[in-house]
């Protein structure tokens, strides 16, 4: 299994601010799969695709269907390459060598494996998501955001990560730092 780099804010969660420009991140809670001096990747873990589940996705990729309905609605994972789809999952299920470790307890698959993997029981990931697109920033670009509070970073979690409550994400987060989503203001200050 790949290892993610152990610098910049690979596992870690970013949180939008509120005012950013960009109205596909509003208030985007993001799982950062991969950071690096040249590059950063991640997922988009509060934007479910309405009405399209990982069953109903499944059927029309023609995997086996799972033999009890995975009901879990499938995420849109970010504006980047929107056709391609990745598993986020626990770390107590791997597809050498198409799994990558991407935090403290959590693996990223790209792989029809995964969803095979999920529909026929065993081995399979204990928590999984599944997203569509990816969001990406090229050279120094997360860390200037960073730098003109577009994100805050916090810690990853399961419930986060995993929990299908995706209307309250971003306030969790935001209370993980200790931040009440309401007294946020949309300008950023400069001390």
């Amino acid at each position: 299994m790949a290892h993610a780099p152990g610098a910049y804010l690979t596992g870690r969660l970013l949180v939008a601010m509120p005012g950013i420009e960009d109205p596909r991140f509003e208030r985007a809670v993001i799982f950062v799969c991969a950071h690096d001096a040249d590059h950063a990747m991640g997922l988009t873990v509060n934007r479910p695709v309405e009405g399209l589940t990982i069953s109903r996705l499944m059927a029309q990729l023609k995997v086996k269907t799972p033999v009890k309905p995975l009901k879990d609605l499938v995420l849109m994972g970010g504006p980047v390459e929107q056709e391609r789809g990745f598993v986020l999952h626990t770390d107590d299920y791997e597809s050498e060598p198409n799994s990558m470790v991407v935090g403290p307890g959590f693996v990223l698959t790209a792989t029809r494996e995964v969803l095979e993997a999920m529909s026929a029981g065993d081995p399979h990931p204990r928590r999984a998501v599944m997203a569509l697109g990816y969001a990406g920033w090229g050279e120094g670009q997360l860390e200037r955001e960073i730098r003109e509070n577009v994100w805050l970073t916090c810690e990853a979690d399961e419930s986060l990560l995993f929990g299908d409550d995706h209307a309250h994400k971003w306030s969790r987060a935001l209370a993980k730092l200790g931040i009440a989503a309401e007294r946020l203001s949309a300008q950023a200050g400069r001390a």
